[in-house]
């Protein structure tokens, strides 16, 4: 088609660019949704041409052969308000439009009514793909930003998948027959059933699209060269190394003389010269050859693009617009882009082996799915889990990941039935909320174990692309992210593979009570000491001394394994004595090609390989610690028994497998009994007309123009309003900026008083002195004035107030921030030392049940202090669990606060008092998650 047919914005002063999106149809495949201009007409005919008379027939109620020049009009110019046409676009052409009609309530044409008309039409060749659905859910977001309210759609009986397409959306809807036509009304308000489906959508087809990319039926590599140190060599190698015999691999190279083989493949000099369909093709040449190859694999259609090509967005501001108008160009023409600069793509799948990476050979069969950004740590992932002789079902090392990413993968293995358990290395976040909710639904299934990198630094790799608001994410938001998930985290490659073994291998154990038995003494204590350390639950380490023999460990681990106060056990081993490898302990030195070197009872190998299956049958994991043994792992292997070179690396495994298995109950549970109480005194109305009113101050709208934002700090009186109407109740105070109106506050309140300092250098500072408390008369509330007076600089200065004394109690922490990329954050400690110098907070995501704000306050290490710590007595802790449940309702319902900060709360035996309060609102922050599917175009 002419280029200069193409729809321009440019050219539409009002043309609304941000309805365009690129979208996954069921099968995994790629198009693009945008508005319909008059640019389009010869588009609209040539689309109309090729839909059946039938689908014809469903969507004009009559034969509709062709369109006239006055329909192609009708369907081509819009005003973007109240008529509306979108598109749905693949390789350039129209496989499907959808156009809805404001009307009023008698149904004629409006530019007031909040109703409209809407009708579909879809190629019969896509009917199938989820078109219709994802038009639908796209429309729907753009009527309601054009302010309508209700759909109506007018649909034959006979058109079943219309109908279909209508009612499984999710909506609230009525529905009813007349005139042999069926009416549909729905409202388009997002319902939780919708979102449901919008989501469930969305699931099979990210998990299809990975699917297509790792089960292709033919590859090809385009820049494969004669010089067999490049790039595109080595795939091509790799690729035929792991093919099965038959299987069509190609090999592409345009300045490829005729008739040129390598490694055996005919060398075409574009992949438009290959007969038959191409469904995956590594792009491994220069930057500025990938448009044209690009190019080339769209009009062959091909489904997915490995570019391991260099030189986009880690390079500069240059190569990241290269890398957008790369992935642009792919998905226009349906495909989906690994990479670029990617390390590649490996399946051991027997049936669908694949290996379309740098990987010099294909790994073994196993339950390990692992994903990765960097090639360099996608090399090391590999090897050790080849040293280890751990399998893989499916690895990707995706490089820039500018399209396919690990939220991608993670939809895939959820379905994958050979990925038991799922290692992730995460540099960055794409998008931190949708990563929350797959992995969510996923770890309640398979484990997922995160190494997540820079958590100190918070650096970006250079070339990963984020969002702004996913690059400045705290540790301890990670933190709370990955707590809520479900998700292992872990530091290291050692421990991602040692803590992976362990959950592929063994059952999750039922609590946290550990058996350790062994030869050592001293291996055993240390052991012990080590389970003290991580939170678990040991028993009396038993010591079958340095002569024990195969039957002394079987019978030592049966008693174990049978006793039901153990959950878990851990044997420990040494050398036998006698051993080469006991003596070089010792200190006498053996050879090194001394064949007993590191050497084991094999009595004992077959002793803890019985246990083994005994423990698999009780459902209580078995792992081995050791030191100098080379041989018993390996020996072990079969058995499925992990075993770690040190005592340490197998408690931190256990430790981790006891928390998942936690977790795992708790969400259980959760489903069942967990939720979010009716709270008494909620007056959302009333919050949201005060904090619409403080946003239209000209403070505020004069701030949305400054670095950081339209925040806007509430003062004390307006933040305690706003906190009010949610059952929060702040301690008044009253200003005192001199002793005479000091005393008259005091009056008001009633004694006892304090007499603190808030000037914003001064809160919360009890340590300059700033805070005078147990005030019971006049005369000490005067002398304390002036003592604050003189010390503080003036009264006005450190802009002294008057608040009735609190009770005795404990002082804690209690806040809510919204994180951009995550959303709403509550987060627990106690007040002073323990929150700000040694960082004991709690946090969780908001909504929080009430098994949320119960486990939140119990996770500090402070919280004994809460609960009667040396005698004294426990707080009233479920008043402070109903300000946590408040607090999280009300920014979840307001979402313009921005933050919430209540400091100190001086938690009582008898209720709790809250002694300050700061609340900042900003405009509604945009919610990319709950508008209809789009894929991320950063």
């Amino acid at each position: 088609m002419d280029d200069s047919a193409v729809a321009n914005p440019e050219q539409q002063p009002d043309y609304p660019q941000h309805w365009e999106a690129d979208i996954l149809l069921r099968d995994g495949g790629t198009a693009r949704i945008r508005p319909i201009t008059p640019a389009d007409a010869g588009r609209l005919v040539e689309f109309y041409e090729q839909v059946s008379d039938q689908s014809k027939y469903f969507r004009f109620f009559a034969p509709y052969p062709r369109l006239s020049a006055k329909d192609v009009r009708r369907f081509t110019h819009h005003d973007f308000v109240n008529r509306v046409g979108l598109a749905v676009v693949v390789r350039d052409h129209f496989i499907a439009t959808v156009r809805y009609d404001r009307i009023d309530a008698e149904g004629r044409p409006s530019a007031t009514g909040t109703d409209a008309e809407v009708a579909f039409l879809v190629q019969d060749a896509h009917q199938g793909r989820g078109v219709a659905s994802a038009l639908l859910e796209h429309i729907a977001a753009v009527a309601q930003e054009r302010g309508i309210r209700r759909f109506q759609a007018e649909v034959l009986p006979e058109n079943r998948k219309m109908v279909k397409v209508f009612t499984d959306a999710g909506y609230t809807q009525h529905r009813s027959f007349a005139d042999g036509v069926v009416h549909l009304e729905f409202d388009l308000e997002q319902t939780d059933r919708s979102l449901a489906v919008m989501r469930a959508r969305e699931h099979r087809a990210e998990a299809r699209s990975v699917q297509r990319l790792l089960t292709p039926r033919s590859v090809a590599v385009i820049g494969a060269s004669r010089t067999p140190q490049t790039v595109g060599r080595a795939i091509l190698r790799d690729l035929l190394g792991a093919a099965p015999d038959g299987f069509p691999v190609h090999a592409v190279n345009r300045n490829a003389p005729p008739g040129t083989e390598l490694d055996g493949v005919p060398v075409h000099r574009s992949i438009l010269d290959i007969p038959g369909p191409v469904d995956l093709a590594v792009v491994a040449v220069p930057e500025g050859a990938v448009p044209a190859a690009v190019a080339e694999c769209g009009a062959h259609g091909v489904q997915g693009l490995v570019v391991v090509t260099a030189g986009y967005a880690e390079t500069g501001p240059e190569g990241r617009d290269r890398q957008r108008a790369l992935v642009r160009q792919a998905r226009a023409a349906g495909m989906r882009v690994v990479g670029p600069n990617a390390f590649g793509l490996i399946n051991t799948d027997p049936a669908n082996p694949l290996n379309a990476s740098l990987a010099p050979r294909l790994p073994g069969r196993g339950g390990f799915g692992i994903f990765c950004q960097s090639g360099a740590i996608g090399v090391a992932l590999l090897e050790a889990a080849h040293k280890r002789g751990l399998g893989v079902s499916s690895f990707a090392s995706v490089g820039n990941r500018a399209d396919v990413s690990g939220n991608d993968f993670l939809q895939y293995w959820a379905e994958d039935e050979a990925t038991q358990v799922v290692l992730l290395y995460l540099e960055s976040f794409g998008n931190p909320r949708k990563f929350t909710r797959i992995a969510r639904r996923l770890a309640a299934v398979k484990p997922v174990v995160v190494v997540k990198g820079a958590r100190h630094t918070g650096s970006l790799p250079p070339g990963h692309a984020v969002p702004a608001t996913a690059t400045a994410l705290r540790d301890a938001t990670v933190d709370a992210l990955f707590e809520q998930a479900g998700v292992t985290r872990v530091s290291t490659i050692t421990e991602l593979y040692d803590t992976g073994e362990l959950l592929a291998l063994q059952p999750l154990p039922k609590g946290d009570r550990v058996a350790v038995v062994g030869n050592s003494d001293s291996l055993g204590l240390l052991t012990y000491d080590a389970l003290l350390s991580a939170g678990l639950r040991p028993c009396t380490p038993v010591d079958l001394t340095t002569a024990a023999t195969g039957e002394n460990f079987r019978i030592a681990l049966d008693v174990a394994l049978a006793d039901p106060a153990v959950d878990a056990v851990i044997a420990v081993a040494i050398p036998p004595i006698g051993t080469s490898a006991h003596a070089f302990m010792g200190g006498r030195l053996t050879g090194e090609d001394d064949p007993a070197m590191g050497t084991d009872d094999p009595e004992i190998a077959v002793a803890l390989l019985e246990a083994g299956e005994r423990a698999r049958e009780l459902g209580k994991p078995l792992v081995l610690a050791h030191l100098a043994l080379t041989d018993l792992p390996a020996r072990l292997r079969p058995g499925g028994i992990p075993a770690y070179p040190a005592p340490e690396r197998a408690v931190n495994a256990l430790g981790h497998a006891v928390h998942y298995a936690q977790w795992r109950r708790r969400t259980a549970e959760a489903e069942e009994t967990a939720r979010v109480p009716e709270l008494d005194r909620i007056d959302e109305p009333g919050a949201r007309t005060l904090v619409a009113a403080a946003l239209s101050t000209r403070t505020a709208v004069a701030a949305r123009t400054q670095p950081g934002g339209a925040r806007i700090t509430l003062p004390d009186s307006g933040a305690s309003e706003l906190l009010a109407r949610y059952g929060i109740d702040v301690s008044p105070t009253l200003p005192a900026p001199d002793e005479e109106t000091a005393v008259a506050a005091a009056a008001s309140l009633g004694y006892p008083v304090a007499l603190k300092a808030t000037a914003p250098h001064l809160r919360h500072r009890p340590d300059l002195g700033s805070v005078r408390l147990d005030l019971t008369g006049e005369p000490g509330l005067r002398r304390a004035h002036r003592e604050l007076d003189a010390l503080l600089g003036g009264a006005a200065q450190a802009e002294l107030v008057v608040q009735r004394l609190a009770p005795r109690g404990v002082d804690t922490v209690i806040g809510a921030t919204v994180d951009p990329a995550v959303g709403a954050i509550l987060s627990f400690g106690l007040a002073g030392a323990p929150a700000e110098l040694l960082g004991d907070t709690a946090h969780r995501l908001v909504p929080a049940t009430d098994q949320d704000v119960a486990g939140l306050i119990r996770e500090v290490r402070a919280a004994p202090l809460l609960f009667g710590w040396r005698g004294a007595e426990a707080v009233d802790t479920g008043a402070l669990e109903e300000l946590l449940l408040r607090v999280s309702q009300l920014v979840d319902d307001v979402p313009e606060i921005a933050s919430v900060d209540l400091e100190p709360v001086v938690v009582a035996p008898h209720g709790l008092a809250i002694l300050g309060a700061r609340v900042r609102v900003a405009p509604l922050p945009v919610r990319s998650d709950l508008g209809p599917r789009a894929m991320s175009t950063l």
